[in-house]
């Protein structure tokens, strides 16, 4: 019971100066926070995603939105357009938005699923705000706006405007590679870690950062890992940078190819592109060729090749340390779920900070936590391959055959049989998130819920035709994405 005063973050990156920036602003006056990078390593500079998770963590750092904005190259994300995904030719938005009116009684997509057997009520889509501004390339927000919203950025800039901010607010960096992990003989903790340069960190309570790698988790504490390719095969992804053409799209895109997808982010300046695929079905030759086949714009750097094992740590936190970022698993990023997964980690350290000394009641719990939300998130990413109805590839074929998690079938049978979806306590994702992809997934519910009957006909068309108006004279009236970011930076 060693209370816990020095904080050691090894490595850098996005998830290094997350974990430094949340600590030292919530939690400066109170510990030591020391972080070791090296500039000689780096960090891949490809264009990140976020879900609007991202903003609430801005918020409890009261980072400034413009300031970050400028800082970063960032433009804003109202959700994820998927292409080619159950067939070859469909497309569909998940977006961040609310769908419709819902009450207690049964979400608005059973209304909805009511008109339609009825012969009316058009595209889900239009009953969503966020979704129909993506679709017209619109934006716009307030202080007193209710818009449901994220971001896209520069991985690179984003891990410099955070390292000034964690200076500003105490965090002291260190540069230098780790060449000795030193642990406690007796009970195994790390003690202090030991840098080429000499110098020896000593510390109370050390954050993994060091990327797929886990020099501290796993080569060192041998923590063992838990694989999901049998779920989630692909373990390839090739990144490159282009200058910006065509309209600044406020989504990311998601297009399926015949062994994977590929992603195009746009930024203020260029566009991150990336090409996802398994290495047992596609070479990496091929896999660069394809990817600069297919993309728009002048490439402005080499694809830069980025292996990785979906998966996670048997334990995210093992002792005296807690692994943040890459270093504690990953799940591909279908769904732009990794930042969050970092700053959801720390924010649960902050929460259950362990001032008095670690213990495995503490440990034990933080670790249940995690592994309920991340299995739920890789259950969420998983269901866009298993229900494909593509058949042009192995890769495909082998995906929709697939067996999947109890946790997921059970899911799938719900919706595929009532219509049923939900969030639980511990899930990320909303029931409008799981609707939006379960039936662009080509998922047909055979039956739903009655309360679309206790609404005559006139009056359904009444509530449905007032809702969709509205949407699409506020999405009408809004700026294009690129003309809100222009504005408001310059403001």
């Amino acid at each position: 019971m060693q209370p816990v005063k020095k904080v050691v973050i090894a490595g850098g990156g996005t998830a290094g100066w997350c974990a430094a920036a949340a600590l030292s602003k919530l939690l400066g006056t109170l510990i030591d926070i020391t972080l070791i990078e090296s500039e000689e390593i780096g960090i891949v500079g490809v264009g990140e995603a976020t879900i609007p998770t991202a903003r609430t963590f801005h918020h409890f750092l009261g980072i400034d939105e413009r300031a970050f904005l400028k800082a970063t190259n960032a433009t804003y994300k109202l959700g994820i357009a998927f292409e080619n995904w159950a067939r070859d030719g469909d497309r569909y938005i998940h977006s961040f938005g609310e769908i419709g009116k819902s009450n207690w009684m049964a979400p608005f997509h059973h209304v909805w699923m009511a008109a339609r057997d009825k012969g009316f009520g058009g595209d889900l889509g239009d009953y969503c705000f966020e979704l129909r501004a993506a679709e017209e390339g619109k934006f716009f927000t307030s202080d007193t706006a209710r818009i449901n919203y994220a971001y896209h950025f520069d991985a690179v800039l984003y891990g410099r405007f955070l390292r000034q901010f964690s200076e500003a607010h105490g965090a002291r960096r260190i540069e230098g590679r780790i060449r000795e992990v030193r642990q406690d003989a007796g009970t195994g903790f790390i003690t202090a870690l030991a840098l080429e340069s000499g110098e020896v960190i000593d510390g109370d309570l050390f954050i993994d950062c060091t990327g797929f790698k886990g020099l501290l988790i796993e080569e060192t504490l041998k923590t063992g890992f838990e694989d999901w390719s049998h779920w989630l095969p692909t373990d390839r992804a090739l990144a490159v940078q282009t200058a910006p053409s065509g309209r600044l799209d406020p989504y990311t895109r998601a297009i399926a190819h015949g062994e994977g997808w590929r992603w195009r982010i746009p930024l203020q300046n260029r566009v991150g592109n990336g090409l996802v695929y398994a290495s047992g079905h596609l070479t990496d030759e091929t896999a660069r060729e394809r990817l600069l086949s297919l993309v728009d714009g002048e490439p402005l750097t080499e694809p830069r090749l980025i292996r990785y094992r979906t998966g996670r740590r048997n334990k995210i936190w093992n002792k005296n340390c807690l692994t943040v970022g890459l270093s504690s698993g990953f799940i591909e990023p279908l769904e732009s779920t990794s930042i969050h997964l970092f700053q959801i980690a720390v924010t649960r350290l902050i929460q259950m900070f362990p001032f008095g000394g670690i213990t495995e009641a503490v440990s034990d719990h933080y670790n249940e936590i995690a592994r309920r939300e991340i299995e739920k998130v890789r259950d969420f990413v998983i269901l866009h391959y298993k229900l494909t109805q593509r058949d042009d590839t192995a890769f495909w074929r082998e995906r929709r055959e697939m067996s999947v998690p109890d946790s997921l079938t059970e899911r799938l049978e719900m919706f595929r049989e009532h219509g049923h979806a939900w969030q639980a306590a511990d899930d990320l994702f909303r029931v409008d998130s799981w609707v939006q992809v379960l039936l662009g997934q080509r998922l047909e519910p055979q039956s739903h819920h009655a309360i679309g009957q206790l609404m005559s006909e006139a009056q359904l068309r009444q509530a449905l035709d007032g809702l969709k108006t509205n949407i699409a004279r506020t999405v009408e009236a809004m700026p294009t994405h690129e003309a809100f970011l222009k504005s408001y930076l310059a403001a």
